[in-house]
């Protein structure tokens, strides 16, 4: 029987839709290849629908994503709405309600042209960050008090050993599984006290890996060696807040942007994959956004569905195009959306 799997679809926002069609034209495409099947229901979720009738996405229809094997995301955001709103119940939404507690961001530079940083190649800049997706200041409310001058704006940031530790052993495995075995903690420990629980956890959880080298590093250091050395990271383990912020740089170390994947993940259970670009209004409906980032969120979703042979074919073809000319950049405007969809998905169905 033929291998099927069911799949969300939420174009979204600005470019989103556009560069989702151009992600599924390539999975149509390994679907052919490599004898599988999906099932896709396209969503709604949008700021746009927001603005028409002020409807949010409810915890109840988030809820009922558990249905598919794995959400394929493009992005959200608009402008026209109040700054957030939207963000906050989609996005945050389905990392809180379904449990994505891994936001898995692949830091891989596909050619030599796309690295900007002076004297590094692409076999330098291949690495992979794992974000901790559910704590952190990003799950709490805070307040903003008083008034005039006597203002104050706080929010905890809250982390607990449960969430470390599933994140953190997430991370060795990952490791584990990569030819370098090398694991580093990237914290603030030092200006950050309570972060020491982070380091606290790495040491407990790493005697069940003795196979895996491991390390810490503050994040201001780590921003530094992303830039000056960063053939010295494997895999990294990190809070939400600096993962957010570091992946963005690592994004920008292998080109940008719009070359850049990540999945949020709750392993064996519903998952969703997205580029990590935002909507870029100013480019919707023009179909001269890169899709590569949302192209190689469909290759995180194939293996997490389990079809890794077909997940590695997206990605190889990304690589090639990317090194044969043919996909002339990941910058909006070096080519058309469509026309790097067609050349990728041709790749895919070579033998």
């Amino acid at each position: 029987m033929t291998r099927a799997h069911r799949v969300a679809v939420i174009g979204g926002d600005g470019i989103g839709p556009e560069v989702t069609r151009a992600a599924l034209r390539v999975l149509d495409a390994a679907e052919r290849r490599f004898g599988f099947s999906t099932s896709r229901e396209e969503l709604p979720w949008s700021s746009a629908r927001y603005l028409e009738g002020g409807a949010a996405v409810t915890p109840a229809e988030i809820d009922a994503l558990r249905r598919f094997d794995a959400i394929l995301f493009g992005a959200i955001g608009d402008p026209r709405a109040p700054r957030g709103v939207v963000e906050r119940d989609v996005i945050l939404g389905m990392r809180r309600r379904l449990d994505l507690f891994v936001n898995l961001r692949p830091i891989v530079a596909y050619d030599d042209r796309l690295v900007p940083l002076k004297g590094k190649r692409a076999e330098d800049v291949d690495f992979v960050v794992v974000r901790e997706n559910t704590e952190d200041v990003y799950t709490q409310t805070g307040a903003i008090t008083g008034s005039g001058k006597d203002q104050v704006a706080e929010a905890p940031m809250r982390f607990t050993r449960p969430g470390i530790e599933r994140v953190v052993r997430y991370a060795f495995e990952l490791a584990r599984s990569r030819p370098r075995k090398h694991l580093t903690l990237v914290d603030k420990s030092n200006a950050i006290p309570v972060q020491q629980l982070w380091r606290d956890i790495l040491e407990e959880v790493g005697t069940g890996y003795p196979d895996v080298e491991r390390d810490a590093m503050y994040v201001d250091a780590a921003t530094m060696w992303f830039v000056l050395k960063p053939e010295r990271f494997d895999t990294i383990v990190t809070t939400n807040l600096f993962g957010d912020i570091i992946t963005d740089l690592g994004a920008a170390i292998c080109g940008g942007l719009g070359v850049a994947a990540s999945g949020n993940i709750n392993p064996g259970r519903t998952s969703m994959f997205e580029p990590i670009h935002g909507s870029a209004p100013k480019y919707a409906g023009r179909g001269v956004a890169s899709p590569l980032g949302a192209i190689g969120a469909v290759a995180l979703l194939l293996r997490h569905v389990g079809e890794r042979e077909a997940g590695d074919a997206v990605e190889r073809a990304i690589r090639d195009r990317l090194r044969d000319g043919r996909v002339k950049g990941v910058e909006a405007g070096a080519q058309r959306t469509d026309e790097v969809a067609e050349i990728i998905a041709e790749a895919v169905s070579a033998p």
